[in-house]
């Protein structure tokens, strides 16, 4: 993980890119990843006593607070999962359930070590690939052995070595080239001369998933568990399959990465980063905030935060790739709190969220900076989308003005749903360009001022519409 020697002033600009103000929650959350470079810099005495200062962002839906969270993980390349505090409100909720919120952060941590081992051996694994094609489309004449007829019982209790061996029997070994048309059919197949070629490849064949085994959230891990174990023991099925040269790439350089990987040395760098560097939002935290409020079958709010208070604090859970210690994960939660407030959490929770930040709700300008300013902001987006088309959107200034204006007045009279506003708003503007986009003869529109109120006007002016339509 190459957790960081970014300066928070660094981690704000990066995050300015993607989204638009709440400067102070910014730079919260940079000190907090700072605070987590300094803390790897001191003697391990010192590391065990310094704890995370997790952080409770305040503020109406659609601001930011999500986002926040999500691109500073992926700015720092930091396992990331985001949960609903709600979740553990609904009915059939198991207090134990929460620690499922770890073991899914290092599912999630084991994925990301994968994809960088992955793109760290991609090279070798394509060349891999590529004498595989070659061997298929020019076999390499080499001494093969009978194959080894088996006892199907030796399938449970003979050795790797063993399996190795009857497969050295039965592929043809790849070797190095010496035959100079031979060479220069592998050269044509790195350089991607020969993909449309259609050929025929064995491949094996992935094992249905044992259905009906366990069944139930409790029982959920060790059904996984027992499909693996079959799938380690029962011997891999292989199947011939035609397909083009590109294919065959894409599957056989996937078949070598899997011999390429160490999982074990996966497995251990996952947990290592979940530990150290991983990331967990709560969102809707204010909903288990709310004091008094037990209506029908629900459980009590208080006992969900005393449910998830042991994994804030530090503890040990147990996953099926070993014990996985909580310490010094980051905790980001986040609530509108309109209706309860920070303190009414139990004071041990609220202890543990020292950092408290609270989000402003958008303005006209911030909608209108929203279109266009970040990478990748909506107005490229939808410019980009219709450009396949063959249409040239040309977003105005005055146009833009209008689209915020509208945003901005929606939210206020109806629900203020924040940044989401401009995505329904934008589908309703856009959506007649949309449909006859393929078959429009005009294909340079102007989205201006006249262009958006011919749109929007009717149906901001009617309340019952705006509430269903925008």
């Amino acid at each position: 993980m190459n957790e960081m020697e970014l300066t928070p002033k660094q981690i704000v600009a990066e995050l300015d890119k993607y989204i638009v103000g709440q400067s102070e929650a910014k730079k919260s959350v940079a000190i907090a990843l700072r605070n987590r470079w300094r803390r790897k810099n001191l003697s391990e005495d010192m590391q065990t006593e310094i704890i995370p200062k997790n952080i409770l962002l305040i503020g109406p839906t659609g601001v930011g607070k999500t986002e926040i969270a999500r691109r500073l993980a992926r700015l720092v390349g930091a396992p990331f999962i985001k949960v609903e505090a709600t979740k553990y409100t609904e009915v059939g909720y198991v207090g134990r359930d929460v620690e499922q919120i770890i073991r899914d952060l290092v599912t999630n941590a084991i994925r990301m070590v994968q994809e960088q081992e992955s793109e760290r051996h991609e090279s070798q694994a394509e060349e891999e690939a590529n004498k595989r094609i070659l061997q298929v489309l020019w076999p390499k004449k080499t001494d093969t052995a009978k194959k080894i007829v088996r006892n199907p019982m030796d399938v449970f209790f003979s050795s790797d070595d063993e399996e190795e061996k009857e497969e050295q029997h039965d592929v043809p070994k790849i070797e190095e080239h010496s035959s100079g048309r031979r060479q220069q059919m592998l050269e044509d197949i790195r350089n991607h001369k020969m993909d449309e070629r259609e050929i025929e490849v064995e491949i094996t064949e992935q094992a249905a998933p044992v259905q009906g085994i366990l069944t139930g959230n409790s029982s959920e891990e060790l059904t996984n568990n027992f499909q693996q174990m079959l799938g380690s023991i029962m011997p891999k099925k292989k199947k011939k399959k035609k397909m083009t040269v590109a294919k065959a790439r894409e599957i056989f350089k996937a078949e070598e990465l899997e011999k390429m990987l160490d999982m074990d040395s996966v497995v251990e760098k996952a947990i290592e980063a979940t530990e150290e560097s991983g990331i967990v939002f709560i969102d809707e935290f204010d909903k288990i905030a709310e004091k008094g409020h037990t209506q029908g079958p629900d459980v009590s709010r208080e006992g969900v935060q005393r449910d998830i208070l042991p994994i804030v604090e530090g503890a040990t859970v147990n996953t099926k790739y070993g014990p996985v210690k909580t310490d010094h994960i980051l905790f980001i939660a986040a609530g509108a709190f309109h209706v309860s407030k920070p303190s009414d959490l139990i004071p041990e929770l609220q202890g543990r969220f020292p950092i408290r930040v609270s989000l402003n709700s958008l303005t006209v300008d911030d909608f209108r900076r929203i279109l266009t300013e970040p990478n990748q902001s909506l107005v490229k987006q939808y410019t980009a989308l219709l450009s396949t088309d063959g249409v040239e959107l040309e977003f105005t200034d005055e146009g833009i003005d209008a689209i915020a204006e509208y945003a901005y007045r929606v939210n206020m009279e109806t629900e203020n749903i924040g940044a989401r506003r401009l995505h329904t708003i934008l589908e309703k503007i856009l959506e007649d360009v949309s449909y006859e986009a393929p078959d429009i003869p005009e294909k340079h529109i102007a989205v201006d001022k006249a262009f958006v109120t011919s749109k929007l006007n009717d149906v901001v002016q009617n309340v019952d519409l705006s509430h269903y339509i925008l």
